[in-house]
């Protein structure tokens, strides 16, 4: 081929930029930076800062507008005692959540990691992931109707004939109540059902790099099953049951469809919120309120990253 056929070097715009960013790889990597960090900085931090800022007002108890004047009394009306009792339920209910869902989900896990190959591994994802893809509504009103006192639950206990032990259950004090569609226990069975598979699935990535030649010399030097399990398996997967209680325990923080839907008359936080922000319009409250589960998964998060959860996301 000549010279006089070659193609001739396109010019322009695009072609001096495209060298450019060639010759300077920086201003190529800021390039790509700059709109997600300005995104994170403006819309997330910022939004995060009015939120800070605002919990530092209060209400004019005389007109109900919102003082500006620089204030503690938002969480002064936190350490009230209706208020303190909404976040310790709130905290409690989430704890207990994460834990339960650990224990459900870490014989799955380890039977997926372990044991299922091929198609039974496809078959497993499938099983978790399929009720992600379903109406999150749908999923919480279903579970309403099943939980209810005229619902299968109370219908199989019936059948079974085990309705006294249903009733012994509901007549437990504090989370008992008139059916499980309206107690701390539907709310609890429905909040673990909803977020379970956040649990299973980075417990499962933690457990498959969990090495099987470990596993094989704990048997080998004569440890018990219960010996290589807790001194083997569990230390090793506990970053990703971490990382799984990251989900659970900050999803059912902040959750307030469910406690709305399924539960009792008593709040949680998320439905405090909504409350203070759209009924009382005591935006300073809600802020506070919103504070709370920001500032309690902080410091999850600080303790999460010191154990490593984080390499099992």
């Amino acid at each position: 081929m000549t010279a006089a056929a070659l193609p001739a070097p396109r010019g322009g715009l695009l072609r001096g930029l495209s060298d450019f960013l060639l010759r300077r790889p920086g201003a190529y990597l800021a390039l790509l930076l700059v709109p997600p960090l300005l995104w994170l900085g403006i819309i997330y931090l910022g939004s995060l800062f009015a939120l800070l800022t605002n919990s530092f007002f209060s209400i004019d108890e005389f007109s109900g507008t919102i003082d500006h004047t620089l204030t503690l009394s938002s969480y002064g009306q936190l350490l009230q005692l209706a208020n303190l009792d909404i976040v310790i339920r709130t905290v409690l209910m989430a704890a207990a959540v994460t834990v339960a869902s650990a224990v459900i989900a870490f014989p799955i896990a380890y039977y997926a990691a372990r044991y299922a190959k091929g198609r039974m591994k496809a078959v497993f994802y499938l099983a978790v992931m399929m009720p992600l893809w379903s109406s999150y509504l749908v999923k919480v009103y279903a579970w309403k109707l099943i939980l209810a006192k005229e619902g299968i639950v109370s219908w199989v206990a019936d059948t079974l004939g085990v309705t006294v032990v249903l009733d012994g259950v509901l007549a437990l004090p504090v989370i008992g109540g008139p059916s499980l569609s309206t107690s701390y226990i539907g709310t609890f069975l429905v909040f673990t059902y909803v977020w379970l598979p956040y649990m299973i699935l980075p417990l499962q990535a933690s457990l498959e790099r969990v090495p099987g030649n470990l596993v094989e010399a704990s048997e080998d030097l004569g440890a018990h099953p219960r010996q290589t399990f807790r001194h083997v398996i569990l230390p090793l997967a506990l970053p990703g049951m971490i990382a799984g209680s990251i989900f659970t325990f900050s999803l059912s923080l902040g959750d307030y469809i469910i406690p709305q839907i399924v539960g009792g008359s008593n709040l949680f936080i998320g439905q405090a919120v909504l409350i203070q922000q759209g009924t009382a319009g005591n935006v300073p409250l809600a802020a506070a309120f919103t504070v709370v589960p920001v500032a309690i998964m902080g410091l999850y998060l600080w303790g999460a990253k010191r154990t490593g959860a984080f390499d099992a996301l």
